[in-house]
């Protein structure tokens, strides 16, 4: 009777423990998949890269918007962003996840297609996004496939019609906030339809700021702007890691970049920093994250001097909003 007691309170002991467990991941998995992946964040960045004199120059960073007709919470918040009024707006791709998302962007981005802005594409631009094996973003050489072509030529028709500048493979040079900027970008380097010989080269030495876009921040690209001597380089794809441990932070990052540098500020070189956005959305076929809230990013540029570092800190929305898509 003892040892049918014992093997009774053991199985009752790996029943609750396996319904323990259980419990876990369904909670996990709503949160990851309702909340966080809707929990939009404003992150503000203050970096000194433009040249002494130059006046400071506040930069609104989107990226990796991955939009889809009936996202209607994302939409909402992303209009919002006019209110911050930025000088410049930069665009670094992924802005689709549906042949008929072109409008809800550009009704979503409203008012900041008014500012100037900058933009290059990314792979989900030209390519509908495709159901994945998960452990295939471990390996950074493993076969791509792509999904249904998307209309990326009338969302760069309508981002030109409104004025933002089309960077890829060209320089441009225009005049922000009073500050003199020269911009130079790649086509995605993540699918190899970077040319950066198009636009190499040592930038205008007379601007304030000497700015390189790509959507994925893969080294061989940074590398070149660096040697250039480009000042900041912009990229997105990475989406932060997506699915992050606490206190170990991003598993992947779904190119060559270090996971050190997954999301945010770097330095890369001794004279150029790298801002990576984390990103505003996830493919429809991994509508997850964890520990990585999906965020757009302000960043006020200001004069390199004695001592100048770069700091951030995150500003969140008050409350936690849900999205069922």
């Amino acid at each position: 009777m003892v040892h049918l007691d014992n093997a009774l309170t053991r199985r009752v002991a790996a029943t609750r423990t396996v319904g323990g467990l259980a419990g876990l991941a369904a909670a996990g998995l709503f949160y990851s998949t309702v909340i966080e992946r809707n929990a939009f964040t404003l992150r503000h960045n203050t970096l000194a890269v433009l040249e002494p004199g130059a006046a400071p120059l506040r930069v609104l960073h989107l990226s990796d918007l991955h939009m889809t007709p009936n996202q209607r919470l994302k939409q909402a918040w992303v209009s919002e962003l006019e209110a911050l009024e930025p000088d410049l707006v930069v665009n670094t791709g992924d802005n689709l996840a549906h042949p008929q998302a072109v409008p809800a962007v550009i009704q979503s981005l409203g008012g900041l297609l008014s500012r100037p802005g900058l933009f290059v594409f990314g792979s989900n631009d030209y390519f509908g996004p495709k159901p994945k094996n998960p452990f295939q973003y471990f390996k950074t050489d493993h076969t791509r496939t792509f999904g249904e072509p998307l209309p990326w030529q009338d969302l760069r028709a309508a981002f030109i019609e409104r004025g933002w500048l089309d960077a890829t493979h060209t320089v441009r040079e225009l005049e922000v906030g009073g500050v003199r900027v020269v911009a130079a970008g790649v086509d995605d380097p993540h699918i190899e339809r970077d040319r950066y010989d198009t636009v190499a080269g040592r930038p205008n030495p007379l601007a304030h700021l000497r700015l390189g876009l790509t959507h994925s921040p893969e080294p061989r690209v940074l590398d070149r702007f660096a040697a250039d001597g480009y000042d900041l380089v912009m990229a997105g794809h990475t989406h932060g890691g997506q699915l992050c441990l606490p206190l170990v932070g991003a598993l992947v990052t779904n190119c060559d970049l270090d996971r050190s540098r997954v999301k945010g500020v770097s330095n890369w070189g001794s004279s150029m920093k790298l801002h990576v956005s984390a990103g505003l959305g996830t493919s429809p076929y991994a509508p997850a994250r964890f520990c990585c809230r999906p965020e757009a990013s302000l960043l006020t540029l200001t004069p390199v001097s004695h001592g100048d570092a770069a700091f951030a800190e995150d500003h969140s929305l008050p409350q936690l909003a849900t999205e069922i898509t």
